[in-house]
């Protein structure tokens, strides 16, 4: 039997905010075949995982730049044009946070993010202060899937596991949280999203 849900956490980056790296590479890096090598393989996924966990962006810089260096401009431009991979937020899920905290349900937030750019993103997106509280891999030294963040969240905000909802776009967090003794589902969107708290038993 599924223990009645009373916490509820979401994730930022392609759940309440949108989050593409390639947007401003579509401008540094105009060919479509170079720009995706790049980001496959010179800054890629794993690359930037690391300044999720924490990795000082000069030393990721430095990193990239030794492996990769024809590539020095397009490595360093990664975060100088950043404020351009999060160009606006969703609206529909923005509105679900608000009625939710309205309705009185106990809302925080953990996500995989870098400590310096996430205060950037705090800035431009003021409904990331209405939760009870964040959780920010990169100020911790920890990051999703990974079990141990799921834990330092709940030790931090004094969460029932078995009772706690995560909200996350990718499915490896999902089944992270679950395997942390979370409940979890996947977000694609707010209409699936409202139809997964109704089958939850999750009114607002």
């Amino acid at each position: 039997m599924t223990t009645e849900i009373r916490h509820i956490v979401f994730d930022i980056g392609k759940v309440l905010v949108h989050y593409d790296p390639t947007l401003p590479f579509q401008h540094i890096i105009p060919d479509e075949e170079k720009r995706k090598w790049f980001l496959a393989n010179v800054c890629s996924h794993e690359w930037n995982h690391e300044q999720d966990r924490g990795r000082s962006w000069a030393e990721a810089e430095a990193v990239a730049i030794a492996a990769f260096p024809d590539e020095e401009d397009n490595i360093r431009a990664f975060r100088k044009y950043w404020h351009e991979m999060l160009p606006y937020s969703y609206d529909e899920s923005v509105e679900i946070l608000k009625a939710l905290l309205a309705g009185g349900w106990d809302i925080t937030m953990l996500t995989n993010f870098a400590p310096d750019t996430f205060k950037e993103c705090r800035k431009r997106y003021p409904f990331l202060e209405l939760s009870r509280g964040i959780t920010v891999s990169g100020e911790i030294g920890m990051v999703k899937p990974d079990r141990d963040i799921f834990d330092h969240h709940v030790a931090s905000f004094g969460l029932d596991p078995a009772a706690t909802l995560f909200i996350d776009d990718t499915l490896v967090n999902v089944e992270g949280a679950r395997a942390a003794g979370w409940q979890a589902v996947q977000f694609t969107d707010a209409a699936t999203l409202k139809r997964d708290f109704e089958a939850l038993g999750i009114r607002y």
